[in-house]
């Protein structure tokens, strides 16, 4: 088939603007999808880096719980070790000497102990602390326990009726102690001989209507007794020297 020159040209400038038209239809997607494309690029790293900053965030929470576990497992560790401490402490204490409820059961009951000797030491007001004529006092006392093989002594605390009935207790009991540790340390008497009593402001031995009685009052007394079998004198010294 021959075609025209002029068929020939036309067709060429067909040809001409189908490609031009090609051309233009790749530029515009190309140009309304390059945005998008560069968009969902950058949702792609935010995401990224928020996941990382997520793991970031629960490492260091899941860390600080680890850590705050590990305090509170030392502390309840070491309240758990101080409560023990301070039980065998308190049962250490309570072995080393013998409350007022025991005495009975141990002298009451045997005919055999007898008061061999007593002494009382008195303190200053809402003192604990033994006076140099206190331990004087004592030292008489105690000059003559060396010779003794079965006996046990009460020491009875007391006060005046200055202050309310559980600070006189307390301070009783502060008292006989300090007295027990003197004889103890001092003489080495065996801390089972010691029966204490604290008695606070309970039984008075003087009228606390006075100076003096309430001086007296402020005392701690000591008695010995004895398993010897036999009936013996009792021996006494005394101090009423010092002053609650």
């Amino acid at each position: 088939m021959n075609l025209s020159r002029l068929e020939v040209m036309g067709l060429a400038a067909s040809l001409v603007v189908m490609g031009a038209t090609g051309c233009s239809t790749k530029n515009y997607v190309r140009t309304q999808t390059a945005p998008l494309v560069t968009h969902t690029d950058q949702l792609d790293a935010k995401t990224a880096e928020n996941n990382q900053q997520i793991h970031a965030v629960d490492d260091r929470a899941q860390a600080g719980i680890k850590q705050a576990q590990g305090a509170a497992d030392s502390a309840n560790q070491n309240a758990q070790a101080a409560s023990k401490s301070a039980g065998d402490a308190e049962t250490a204490a309570n072995d080393a000497v013998h409350r007022a409820d025991s005495l009975d059961s141990v002298v009451k009951g045997l005919d055999n102990y007898k008061q061999m000797a007593d002494v009382s030491v008195t303190f200053g007001f809402d003192k604990a602390v033994l006076t140099k004529d206190d331990k004087g006092q004592l030292d008489t006392f105690a000059a003559q326990l060396g010779s003794q093989k079965s006996y046990i002594l009460e020491v009875t605390g007391g006060t005046d009726s200055t202050g309310s009935a559980q600070y006189n207790y307390d301070l009783s009991q502060r008292r006989a102690d300090a007295v027990v540790q003197y004889l103890a340390t001092k003489y080495g008497v065996a801390a089972h001989r010691f029966y204490l009593i604290g008695i606070g402001k309970d039984k008075e031995v003087a009228p606390n209507t006075t100076a003096e009685g309430r001086k007296q009052n402020r005392r701690v007394e000591i008695q010995q007794f004895t398993n010897t079998g036999t009936d013996q004198p009792a021996q006494t010294a005394s101090n009423q020297t010092g002053g609650r």
